[in-house]
């Protein structure tokens, strides 16, 4: 089972970063809930149960989990399916189900690291193929399925981070660029003629809270949207309040927090998932990796930017810190595999 694995290339700094990510994580956690035992234990027992899990699959080889594209994928069809159905909502949106000894779960947060192994079968398997129409428009179906089920929960901002994960890997197997611009040049037209209808009130599809959230992104200083702002506003009051040290835990002033060691701890774990990419010694191994750099460094930039009104207001969690079991366990299964890659490398590296 071991005799592919260098073990003298266990990545331990990933670790270490995860690990200190995960520990601020509790500490800003309990400091935000005013150290509410119930969510503070539930933090607690993510970190546990993701560490865990993480290690547990570093060492059992990708490949093997990679071949069960069929099972994960059809999974991550059933559990988007079951929320719809018999889904618990919360806030307007239904987006967690009960599962009986398990307890309430996002089944979106495990469908980013499900899809990521998908795709990394897909296109080791059609890596001569990839440019094809044939091969690019059935995985654009089979990636459109699973958005739309997440889109329809509602749950937009998930839509668009699983769409950037799937384009990141299509860039990094190595799509043509003639595929690229085409893209880009109906997206970035498309995405004018959207903005435009949504400040007229013509995209059907959209829920109001949604629209509201864009528009007052776009026109942040009309009245009518100051109550959307109001979150985004007294982030950046603590953002400038706490500068690059932050103010530190357990303070109860409005301008509280802010730390830049956070955003350097999360740029240490993209950086060694893009590294033990280069070293992988397959298609997959490297589009595992990278589906998880771009998870995690699109997330936490996102996650940043709603709270420096860069993007408009979004409910996306920053990786490892942000309470939410389902997207702790999540993301330590992603980094699991990452680890499992890197005891793979090639030959020479």
């Amino acid at each position: 089972m071991f005799s592919d694995y260098k073990f003298k290339y266990y990545n331990y700094r990933l670790v270490l970063y995860m690990l200190s990510l995960a520990v601020i994580g509790i500490l800003v956690v309990a400091s935000a809930s005013n150290q509410d035992s119930g969510t503070v234990t539930k933090q607690i027992i993510g970190v546990m149960v993701g560490f865990a899990l993480a290690i547990g699959l570093s060492i059992i080889d990708y490949r093997k989990i990679v071949k069960l594209y069929v099972l994960v994928y059809g999974l991550c069809i059933l559990l988007l399916g079951a929320v719809l159905v018999m889904g618990h909502t919360a806030g307007g949106a239904t987006r967690w189900i009960n599962i009986p000894g398990i307890g309430r779960i996002q089944p979106s947060e495990f469908v980013k690291i499900g899809l990521i192994v998908f795709f990394s079968w897909y296109w080791n398997k059609y890596q001569e193929k990839m440019n094809t129409p044939v091969m690019v428009g059935l995985a654009a179906l089979l990636a459109a399925f699973p958005i739309g089920l997440i889109f329809a929960e509602p749950n937009l901002s998930t839509s668009l981070v699983v769409t950037v994960i799937i384009l990141c890997m299509v860039f990094s197997a190595g799509i043509s660029y003639r595929w690229i611009g085409g893209v880009l040049a109906i997206a970035v037209p498309a995405g004018m003629l959207f903005i435009y209808l949504l400040t007229k009130g013509l995209i059907p599809f959209i829920h109001d809270y949604q629209a509201r959230r864009i528009l007052a992104w776009i026109y942040p200083h009309a009245e009518q949207y100051a109550e959307n702002l109001y979150q985004q506003k007294n982030s950046i009051m603590a953002i400038s309040s706490g500068q690059l040290q932050g103010k530190g835990l357990f303070n109860t002033t409005i301008a509280s927090r802010g730390s830049v060691i956070v955003i350097a701890l999360i740029g240490l774990v993209v950086f060694e998932c893009l590294y033990t990419a280069s070293k992988a010694k397959d298609m997959s191994g490297r589009l595992i990796c990278t589906g998880m750099a771009a998870l995690i460094g699109f997330q936490a930039f996102s996650n940043i930017a709603v709270a420096t009104q860069i993007f408009p207001n979004t409910g996306l969690p920053l990786p490892f810190v942000s309470s939410g079991v389902s997207s702790l366990i999540s993301i330590f299964m992603g980094m699991g595999l990452v680890l499992n890659v890197g005891l793979q490398r090639k030959i020479g590296n």
